[in-house]
């Protein structure tokens, strides 16, 4: 064998002892990644209560897909006498009016879901782009939005949700937006300080050392690896909204009668707690415990996703 085709040989062997040392370390990084997905799945399988939570958020999901299905009569029916009180053919009773409640909160639960989570990921969007633009930049741009966050946290935020509604208007686009654009500070607060923590590590250095864009660097190799606060954020975050959607549709700034939101069932039937006590206490009560749920799975996703849980 000439000397030529002995150093081919050689070119060849050694390419293909590289292409294997790159499948391995790339088969490790996947056993890693999976690895880490399990260990976080076995610190939320120990905090019980939060199977709790998913199964009564999955009955709700539920109910928000076909309320139409489920719901015995119209939202806006009037199928009995006014206060009537509980019964088989209304299980929940009647409001003042003679609506049965349980139709109207089965279709509440629509709006309920609707406007926090909708909410939630308009204020997760902007304030993941505004956070993370302040931390990978830096210098004014990051001066200028965190003045910018400091001022949006600064107000009262029932406050500057009704001074949203004032401008646009009461009704469920206008809940939605207005919650969103309120809430998006605390996510860009968190989303800054990670950001700024990841821009000086070495697979975001060697990106830009082989002339990847700053969008690509920021979407594909900064962003995913700061998500995990702002998963848990947001989830703890879902039972707020709920309260303040209840909140608006109680001062009748949301939700606009006739169509049914659980706040705007505790508005209606404060004029009548002595008499028709249910007409409040019931969807008091399913606030509570859907606020609880999505608190209880947010606790269990902060203890999974926690880096000083890891094992």
């Amino acid at each position: 064998m000439s000397s030529s085709e002995q150093d081919q040989t050689s070119q060849r062997r050694a390419t293909s002892a590289g292409d294997d040392n790159a499948l391995q370390k790339l088969a490790g990084q996947e056993r890693e990644h999976r690895s880490e997905f399990r260990r976080a799945w076995n610190r939320f399988k120990r905090y019980r209560p939060a199977f709790v939570g998913l199964f009564f958020i999955g009955i709700l999901c539920i109910i928000a897909l076909f309320p139409g299905f489920l719901a015995p009569y119209s939202a806006t029916e009037f199928p009995t006498t006014r206060g009537a009180p509980l019964s088989w053919d209304h299980p929940l009773g009647a409001d003042e009016i003679g609506r049965d409640i349980l139709s109207r909160m089965i279709y509440g639960t629509r709006v309920a879901l609707i406007v926090a989570l909708t909410a939630t990921f308009i204020s997760v969007g902007v304030g993941v782009i505004v956070g993370s633009a302040a931390g990978y930049f830096g210098g004014w741009v990051d001066s200028i939005l965190s003045r910018l966050i400091d001022a949006v946290m600064a107000i009262p935020l029932l406050v500057l949700i009704i001074a949203f509604v004032a401008v646009l208007g009461a009704g469920l686009f206008t809940t939605v937006l207005a919650i969103g654009m309120a809430i998006w500070a605390q996510y860009a607060r968190v989303m800054r300080a990670d950001i700024m923590s990841l821009r000086e590590r070495d697979y975001v250095l060697a990106a830009r050392t082989i002339g990847a864009s700053t969008t690509r660097i920021i979407a594909r190799h900064m962003i995913p690896n700061a998500l995990a606060p702002i998963i848990v954020i947001a989830t703890l975050s879902v039972g707020s909204v709920i309260i303040l959607e209840a909140a608006l549709s109680f001062l009748g700034l949301g939700v606009q009668p006739p169509n049914p939101s659980w706040g705007g069932m505790l508005s209606e039937g404060r004029q009548h707690m002595r008499t028709y006590a249910h007409i409040s206490i019931i969807p008091g009560i399913a606030i509570t415990l859907t606020v609880l749920a999505f608190n209880l799975v947010g606790d269990a996703l902060r203890d999974a996703l926690d880096p000083h849980q890891r094992e």
